[in-house]
């Protein structure tokens, strides 16, 4: 017996992988078809009259019967390792034994579930030469009353024939129900798989999103707590009450930032929120971010000349994340400044209309050597060209002819 070609990869996939419990109906199935058969076939040959040579024929015939039919069925087994060797042999023992043509339907089967179509081939030309053969000369050797004539052999041929397309096609159905169950199975997996990722990439964001946000306010409260510690150690003409005052705004700023790293901490690392969400700041509160800057030693002037509303113009109209994200350029470009040009001036402008952009620009003179800069991981502009593109808008920074340093951005500002 050789071994056939391998399986075609998608039929290997999707064809099921039994354990040892799962085949035992069909053996019985096989089994019980097989005795019917033989049952039946022996009631005809029996009632006959039998001359003692021909009851020693018949009954050695039915005994061979049982016999290929147990051999029919311990082949069985082997009939998806071997596919169309089991069905061939089964086939051409169908002639001899009809206790085996339970096996030998459940072999065509098997074999049909591959669909290749040579094997079928192959597998039906044996049958249709087995049926005819069994029907021309096995029966009426068996029993002279059986018609050997050519209808009789040509009728039982197209009968063996359809009952052969009728386990072909039961082989093509159970193969294409394999091939969409296989199908919807990996479509469960797939979306399954799609849900986790999904979930992932949303909880990565907001976390991106939080440490984006603790980034800036940290960066904020840490340079004014360096500048005041700075003052405190270069300052001594302060007097008790400046000095007083100076180390409250430390422990203020100090004790805040220590507020907001321990809520990122704890959010990162259990990867979801676990309280109420931060309140965000909105442009509203620019007076008090200067005022801060200011308090700090910044020299900070503010022009919205360019907005609806001259130099008095309600901040507050702006929302949504147009407000955060103006809130968050003028806050990291105010603390970009006290980190790499302390005691420089800074001018800040904002200019547009509703409809059009909103046009922000952060301006301060470099390279003034007014204390020791602090130092800088170099991702917070980074950071704020990112958030300028999530709302639409574009952000550019650098030293520019006259040596200032500045930084623009352009968000679409919604009618």
């Amino acid at each position: 017996m050789t071994t056939p070609p391998p399986p075609r990869q998608d039929q290997a996939k999707v064809r099921p992988r039994f354990g040892p419990r799962a085949p035992v109906w069909r053996f019985l199935l096989a089994a019980g078809l097989g005795g019917a058969a033989w049952i039946t076939q022996a009631a005809v040959l029996l009632s006959e009259p039998l001359s003692p040579a021909r009851t020693d024929r018949v009954g050695a015939a039915l005994f061979l019967d049982l016999l290929l039919g147990a051999v029919a069925l311990a082949l069985l087994p082997l009939r998806r390792r071997y596919p169309p060797a089991v069905a061939c042999l089964l086939v051409a023992l169908a002639p001899l034994s009809v206790s085996g043509l339970g096996a030998m339907t459940m072999a065509v089967v098997s074999m049909a579930t591959f669909r290749r179509r040579g094997w079928i081939a192959l597998v039906g030309a044996l049958a249709a030469v087995g049926a005819a053969v069994a029907a021309g000369l096995y029966r009426p050797w068996l029993s002279p009353a059986v018609d050997s004539g050519a209808y009789s052999v040509a009728g039982n041929v197209v009968v063996t024939l359809l009952i052969f397309a009728a386990a072909v096609a039961t082989g093509y159905y159970a193969a294409a129900r394999r091939e969409l169950l296989a199908s919807l199975r990996e479509r469960a997996l797939t979306a399954e798989r799609e849900r986790a990722l999904a979930a992932q990439a949303a909880r990565d964001a907001e976390r991106t999103r939080i440490a984006r946000e603790m980034h800036d306010d940290l960066a904020h409260r840490i340079s004014l707590v360096a500048l005041h510690a700075g003052a405190l150690t270069f300052r001594e003409d302060l007097s008790r009450a400046e000095t007083a005052a100076t180390a409250q705004t430390i422990q203020t700023n100090a004790q805040l930032a220590l507020t907001e790293l321990r809520q990122v901490l704890g959010v990162l690392r259990s990867g979801q929120s676990t309280g109420a969400e931060r309140s965000q700041p909105t442009l509203a509160e620019l007076p008090a971010l200067l005022a801060d800057a200011r308090e700090a030693g910044s020299v900070v002037q503010l022009d919205t000349s360019g907005l609806p509303g001259g130099t008095g113009p309600d901040l507050s109209a702006i929302t949504g994340s147009l407000s955060l994200t103006s809130f968050r350029i003028v806050q990291e470009a105010l603390t970009n400044a006290r980190k790499h040009a302390p005691g420089a001036p800074v001018a800040v402008r904002l200019a547009g209309m509703p409809g059009e952009q909103l046009r922000i620009e952060v301006r301060n003179p470099v390279g003034l050597p007014a204390g020791a800069p602090l130092p800088s991981a170099g991702v917070g502009l980074v950071g704020l060209g990112e958030r300028a593109e999530l709302v639409g808008g574009a952000l550019r920074f650098g030293v520019e002819e006259g040596g200032d340093f500045a930084v623009r951005a352009r968000l679409p500002w919604p009618a």
